[in-house]
């Protein structure tokens, strides 16, 4: 059987688990321009994660990463953003 596969599935952090996957996987597509796939479309128990796909070049996993270091730098100001859309 394989002992690895093209795709990592991580858990969102815990300041995000309020919004869910798909918001966070689309909050992170904006503001980091870094594209995952929400657990939750992977059924019931895929919410509370995300499936990251390693499919591209290490150059630009690279830059994914760096990017998503950027967004968890101002993720208060991101988290207050959509908790006050949510208000609305």
């Amino acid at each position: 059987s394989p002992k690895a596969t093209m795709f990592a599935w991580a858990p969102i952090p815990e300041e995000f688990k309020e919004m869910g996957s798909m918001e966070f996987a689309k909050l992170l597509l904006t503001e980091a321009k870094v594209s995952l796939s929400p657990g939750v479309g992977f059924g019931e128990y895929g919410e509370g994660f995300v499936r990251i796909g390693l499919v591209e070049n290490e150059q630009r996993i690279r830059q994914a990463i760096r990017n998503i270091k950027k967004f968890m730098a101002h993720k208060d100001e991101f988290i207050a953003q959509w908790q006050a859309k949510q208000k609305k």
